[in-house]
């Protein structure tokens, strides 16, 4: 288990970095998924039924690792899929992971569980951001929202599908993880043994949903699992003609998360979104149901080139994201792979993740022969 962050070469070694440096029921918030975590597992795992097939002398001395996701031209084929909480992971949490995509010229997508407010990030940030948007049962809560999005001048509107109930992370029921955290005899120790997280915690700025703060309790200053906030606040009866109107009413870039369907695609294509996130919320939804790779080919076959298809979930190396964008992804997203590293090492441990990642990218570039990732194509993956 790496000590230091300059002994972390990749997305494993940072995950083992922030089991170190992380409190139990933080960890395995992070870490954890629905159930059986067959899912989970399976996100990362279905990359290995994909070989990759490289083409040599191709001249490769110079490469050009970037792609346009929603008319944003981006350093780097893979972005930081919005994520909840990240103040309690590290407390320069939103801010860290800002300034870090900032320095790789990618994406950043802010959660509506953001622990830091829109305008401090837009204050910070100058690369594309992207908002990621539950839809609420609180209608007041839902118009502000959208409203300091705007106000924050965020380029994309990212709406969750796939949460109309929360998935059941056994993992939380059993550290009895909570946001914000209780302190029960259970987890008490596991908070004690980690001391520089708890006077991080305890003595920065203190720990809210930004977002949610003036709206609802839930979160802020009441104590809820993110299973209990999604079953109990998120409005079950979601519509696609609820998701046409947010669009009209957003007027900008819009993207759903969590589409795994074909049909899904087609839907999302039919109300013009711009883009939409093959996503399973990294297995902490519904156990047992399909990775995201596992989607890609055949919602590729029914809605590509009509609509930008992000590959969300599993990524843990560069190959993952040539395979993904060789079966016709327009780029990728992750949240653990920098999630770790945020509870690792804050900003620094994000930028080292992301560096990690473009270093990959290039010289698996390389080693396929390829200078630019539009040539990669069909032709160059098989199905084991």
């Amino acid at each position: 288990m790496p000590r230091s962050l300059k002994n972390c070469h990749n997305v494993a070694d940072l995950r083992d970095l922030a089991r170190r440096k992380l409190p139990g029921p933080i960890f395995h918030y992070i870490d954890g998924a629905a159930e059986d975590e067959i899912t989970y597992r399976r996100n990362t795992s279905a990359f290995d039924n994909y070989d990759l097939v490289p083409n040599v002398l191709a001249g490769v001395e110079s490469i050009d690792m970037s792609v346009e996701v929603m008319g944003f031209k981006l350093g780097l084929p893979i972005f930081c899929s919005p994520t909840a909480l990240q103040r309690l992971f590290h407390y320069e949490g939103e801010r860290g992971v800002a300034l870090a995509a900032e320095k790789y010229n990618t994406l950043f997508g802010v959660s509506s569980l953001t622990t830091v407010s829109l305008k401090d990030i837009d204050e910070m940030i100058n690369t594309p951001k992207m908002f990621q948007f539950y839809f609420h049962k609180d209608r007041g809560l839902n118009a502000s929202m959208v409203e300091a999005a705007k106000a924050a001048n965020f380029d994309i509107l990212t709406l969750t599908v796939d949460t109309i109930t929360g998935g059941n992370r056994e993992r939380d029921l059993r550290t009895g993880f909570t946001t914000p955290p209780k302190l029960t005899p259970k987890s008490l120790l596991q908070f004690a043994c980690k001391p520089m997280w708890g006077l991080n915690y305890l003595f920065r700025e203190k720990f809210e949903l930004a977002q949610l703060k003036g709206h609802v309790k839930e979160g802020s200053n009441v104590a809820i699992s993110v299973g209990d906030y999604f079953s109990s606040m998120l409005d079950q009866s979601m519509s696609w003609d609820d998701v046409a109107a947010l669009q009209q009413t957003w007027g900008g870039k819009f993207c759903l998360k969590g589409i795994m369907s074909p049909q899904d695609a087609r839907r999302a294509v039919e109300i013009g979104a711009d883009a939409i996130m093959i996503s399973n919320h990294g297995g902490r939804q519904l156990d047992g149901s399909r990775s995201p790779f596992d989607q890609l080919e055949e919602i590729v076959q029914v809605v590509g080139g009509e609509i930008e298809i992000i590959l969300d979930g599993g990524i843990r190396r560069g190959t993952h994201i040539l395979k993904a964008m060789a079966l016709g992804a327009t780029a990728c997203s992750g949240g653990r792979m920098y999630l770790y590293a945020l509870g690792a090492a804050g900003r620094l441990g994000v930028e080292n993740a992301l560096g990690n990642i473009r270093t990959e990218v290039e010289r698996d570039m390389k080693l396929m022969g390829i200078k630019s990732l539009k040539e990669l194509n069909p032709d160059m993956i098989r199905r084991r």
